[in-house]
């Protein structure tokens, strides 16, 4: 894994890695929010929304890396502190109402994989990731960085072999639905509402951005960022096109297709890279709280206890199982759409225009700082780790 921590993986690639894996999860690993957004337009329709969602995450991951690295922020806290001012705790009270409704999500999910596919009890599947985000989060950053971006290369590696499966099975299925054509009205939106309520999990994983330097590391990574992101989504989709329209109805998509190719094998190494997943996710956004935590105490002279992590990690879990009874598919198609546009508001529009001028017109930060705050930044600029 030598490859993991050199220079070159560490600016350009492993921040698209951990974006993907935060996003993976939330119902993209299980086919659900790719179905609801996209190929519920259409094979060709979704495909086009595809391509939108791809354009904005890189567009919004490149100015986003270079503003979190002009000023130092690479904590959500800090980050809208310097964005927005005083107004920074709006984007806080979006990122809590998403934070629990994709924790009920990635809860649910993890119970009902658990449950249909290895006769295991339900609350079993919400314990071992429970524990193993709890694991995660005690460590901190460091081993966070190596988990989500091996685990994702997995991904890949187990979504080429979905694809390539899916194409000797299905192939001519692929090729007539997408050669029909079909291309609903409104596809635009819904690639455009996927971009935006994934977008507002971006704070997320400014803790890996402190290995870049320049302005060409952070867009470069920014722009790889949003193909790195869309790539699993891309593979499966095309897969999932084989049993369209009648997979639209399909809690978890991805089981139903695999189901339908036969391999027993297959099937199996994806619920367990799918479990996977719904850890990653779950470690990203509550990793990205610890942090803003730790930013606040800091600033008091202050240090999050190790031990507070996982803690931390247990109740906002504990919180969004709860509301998971509204059901997986509810939760997406309400929660994520309506929240769409408060992003769109708190982040998508700021940073687009009052951040692009303050990156512009920073001018050399260490004439602007008194001593307290260089201090503060120096500490929050430091890579956290927990041994």
């Amino acid at each position: 894994m030598k490859f993991l921590t050199g220079s070159f993986f560490k600016k350009y690639l492993l921040p698209g890695f951990v974006f993907q894996s935060v996003v993976i999860a939330g119902g993209y690993g299980t086919g659900r929010e790719l179905v609801e957004y996209f190929l519920s337009y259409g094979p060709l329709g979704g495909l086009l929304g595809m391509l939108l969602t791809t354009a904005m995450w890189a567009i919004l991951l490149a100015v986003t890396f270079e503003f979190s690295r002009k000023f130092h922020a690479y904590d959500y806290r800090t980050f809208f502190n310097k964005l927005l001012g005083p107004f920074w705790f709006i984007f806080e009270i979006l990122y809590f109402i998403l934070l629990f409704i994709v924790l009920a999500v990635i809860g649910s999910a993890a119970g009902v994989i658990i449950r249909d596919n290895f006769g295991i009890p339900y609350i079993i599947g919400v314990m071992i990731m429970l524990a193993a985000i709890g694991f995660l989060t005690f460590k901190g950053s460091n081993m966070i960085e190596k988990f989500l971006s091996s685990w994702s290369i997995l991904l890949y590696i187990l979504y080429g072999l979905f694809l390539i499966a899916a194409l000797l099975k299905f192939g001519p299925r692929i090729q007539e639905n997408f050669s029909n054509g079909v291309m609903l009205s409104r596809w635009s939106l819904g690639g455009f509402k996927y971009a935006l309520y994934n977008l507002g999990v971006i704070p997320v994983i400014l803790f890996c951005l402190n290995h870049i330097e320049t302005r060409k590391e952070a867009v470069s990574a920014g722009l790889i960022g949003g193909l790195i992101g869309i790539m699993p989504g891309f593979l499966f989709y095309i897969a999932v096109v084989s049993y369209y329209p009648a997979v639209l109805g399909q809690e978890i998509p991805a089981v139903f297709i695999l189901q339908k190719i036969g391999s027993p094998l297959l099937l199996i190494s994806f619920q367990v890279i799918l479990f996977g997943t719904l850890i990653e996710t779950g470690t990203g956004l509550i990793h990205a709280f610890n942090q803003r935590i730790q930013s606040a105490l800091r600033a008091k002279g202050k240090e999050l206890p190790q031990w507070q992590r996982p803690l931390v990690a247990a109740v906002l879990l504990l919180i969004g199982l709860g509301i998971s009874t509204f059901g997986l598919i509810d939760l997406i198609a309400k929660g994520y759409g309506t929240i769409s546009w408060g992003f769109f508001v708190v982040f998508v529009i700021p940073i687009i225009s009052l951040g692009i001028y303050k990156i512009i017109h920073r001018k050399n930060p260490g004439k602007l700082k008194n001593k307290k705050e260089s201090e503060y930044e120096a500490q929050n600029n430091e890579k956290t780790t927990f041994h």
